[in-house]
This record gives structure tokens, C-alpha cells and sequence, in this order.
């Protein structure tokens, strides 16, 4: 098969991450790197053999040896810049969180039907193998009818002068940052929610240093999610039914262990035997849904990733989170 190659749009710490994991994924290169700064783009692509650096987005996303854009930027250019990139005939693999809000979303995924251009979120855990054994532990029907979903995300992060995550012009706080996580993991598990309960903890500059919602479904079953950047958090998932429960453990959205308690004492260990951090796997999604002429990915479907925004939008007009970047 032949090399897919990447473009990589931006050039932060998630950028250099999901390039040293793509390092473990064969058949795959990186062809070239865009920075607003040709500078940045030649420092970040110096120990990348045979990558061009480019000065602009533009020049990137019109590299012709480039089979997909990896946009790694800030999530209020998320929208921009995937535009400027599925324009170009580019298909895109999107950080999360996919946008600001459900409306950039849907333009963002209308743009690429419309140019019939592969787009994917980069919502990483979806894309995992133990995330795999849970949709097929769920699929079975082991634990019986689902109850109730726990997962948390906190870091200590808020006393750090990190200014994307206390700058509302830069989309800061706790929810769209670090509850992207949760929030997503309760949509897989339970889809939709019926309605939406959220509270927060606001800083000074106007964004939430800790949020917690209660998620109501249709079938009586609730999810409970925590998200702070004030503190460090266990960073553990729980799904609990009728028959047992799935524990997964630190941290639920990485590669980890996690094991299926059943109602009569029963215990199946599930180990982490995952090599490296996890985020060439969509990597590899990216290609095969590319290389098979497809516009999305049956493991985070455009659907679900509009609703997902739309229950992070639910949550920001709840704590009274605005942004001034939003359109």
C-alpha cells in the first residue's frame, strides 16, 4: 500500500504528540508542516525527514503531495482553518474539540459534503482498541440495561499561566478543553441526552474552572460528569448496569486497563498492552476512510459529533460561558 501522507497545521504540543505517535504507524509520513511563522514551521519539521515547512496555511493545505490536514490549532480557528483546508480538497482530520459551537460544526461538515472532502474529529479515545472492547462489551449486552455513566477529567492546570485556558478570546476553561472528554464518552455509551443539568465554578476572566452536569436519557438512565482545571482529578469512566458494571481506570480516554464487574461477583480483567500514546490511531482511521472514497468514520460519525457540540452549547448557556469568538 502506498505512503499516506500527512500536513501538519499548527505546530503546539498536541501537533508534536500526535507527530512522535505517528512515528509507530507504518506507512505513514509526514510531507509537510504550516505555521503562521516560517521559522516555527523549519524548528518544528527539522527532525522530520523529507517534510516541507511552509510560512502559511495556505501554502499547505495547496501542497499537492499531501493526502490529508491534520489541524492542530487553537480551537477557535478550528472552524477557519478546516474550511480553508476542505476548500482546497484537502480532507481534514479536526482536533477536538471540533469547534467552538454546534453552528461552526455544522458549517465545518456541510463544507465537506458539499466538496465531497473526508472530515473526521480528532476525539482520539474513539478511536482506541480498549474503546473497541466496549463497544463490543456493550454490543453484547454484558452488563445489562444501563443505569448510569460516571467519568471525570481534572487537571491542575489553572494556576499554570497557560493563556488559552483562562482567555475567553482564545475559547479558555474547563468544559471545551478537558469536559470534551466526558462528554463525548457519555454519547458513546448513552447517545442523546433529553436534558441537560450544568453547573460551574467561574474564574475572574469569565470561563469555568470546574463544571458538573447530570445527563437525563429517555430510558431513565443519567450520566454524571466533572471537569476541572483547578485540580487533579482520578480521570476514571464507569458504566454501570443491570448486571455489572465496566470500570475503566486513570486515565479512561488513554490506552489503559479496565475490567467488567458482574452482579455476581464475577471479575474479567481487561490489561493495557497498548504501545505508545494512542493517537495514531485515528491517524490510521483517517487513511482508510480516505482510501476508501468514504466522508466520514462509523466510529465518530458527523451526527454524533454535532451533538456533542450541541450539548457542549447546552452546557455553556446553563454557566453562562460566551465566547467572543463565536459566529
Amino acid at each position: 500500500m502506498s505512503n499516506f501522507s500527512w500536513g501538519i497545521l499548527g505546530t503546539g504540543g498536541i501537533a508534536q504528540a500526535f507527530v512522535d505517535d505517528l512515528q509507530l504507524a507504518e506507512g505513514h509520513s509526514i510531507g509537510a508542516v504550516g505555521s503562521r511563522s516560517l521559522t516555527k514551521a523549519q524548528e518544528f519539521a527539522k527532525l522530520l525527514p523529507g517534510a516541507v515547512a511552509y510560512g502559511s496555511y495556505e501554502e499547505l493545505v495547496h501542497d499537492k503531495n499531501i493526502d490529508a490536514i491534520y489541524v492542530a490549532t487553537p480551537h477557535p480557528m478550528h472552524e477557519e482553518h478546516t474550511l480553508l483546508a476542505l476548500n482546497a480538497g484537502k480532507p481534514v482530520l479536526c482536533e477536538k474539540p471540533f469547534a467552538i459551537s454546534a453552528k461552526q460544526a455544522q458549517v465545518m461538515i456541510d463544507t465537506a459534503r458539499k466538496n465531497k472532502v473526508a472530515l473526521l474529529e480528532a476525539m482520539w479515545t474513539r478511536y482506541l482498541p480498549h474503546i473497541a472492547t466496549l463497544r463490543e462489551i456493550l454490543t453484547a449486552g454484558t452488563l445489562g440495561q444501563i443505569q448510569t455513566v460516571e467519568a471525570d477529567h481534572g487537571q491542575r492546570l489553572a494556576d499554570q499561566n497557560i493563556p488559552r485556558l483562562i482567555d475567553p478570546a482564545l475559547g479558555g476553561g474547563a468544559l471545551l478543553d478537558l469536559g470534551i472528554y466526558p462528554v463525548s464518552f457519555l454519547h458513546l455509551v448513552l447517545g442523546t441526552p433529553t436534558h441537560i443539568t450544568a453547573r460551574a465554578v467561574m474564574t475572574d476572566s469569565g470561563v469555568d474552572a470546574q463544571t458538573s452536569a447530570i445527563f437525563d436519557y429517555a430510558d431513565g438512565a443519567q450520566g454524571v460528569i466533572n471537569t476541572t482545571m483547578i485540580a487533579q482529578t482520578p480521570c476514571r469512566a464507569v458504566i454501570s448496569g443491570l448486571l455489572g458494571r465496566l470500570e475503566i481506570d486513570t486515565t479512561f480516554y488513554n490506552p489503559t486497563t479496565m475490567r467488567v464487574v458482574l452482579f455476581d461477583g464475577t471479575v474479567t480483567e481487561y490489561p493495557n498492552t497498548y504501545i505508545g500514546y494512542g493517537l495514531r490511531e485515528e491517524a490510521l482511521e483517517m487513511a482508510r476512510v480516505v482510501r476508501a472514497s468514504e466522508l466520514e468514520s462509523p466510529l465518530m460519525p458527523w451526527e454524533q459529533t454535532l451533538a456533542v457540540m450541541k450539548s457542549m452549547d447546552h452546557m455553556r448557556k446553563q454557566i453562562g460561558l460566551t465566547y467572543p469568538c463565536e459566529n
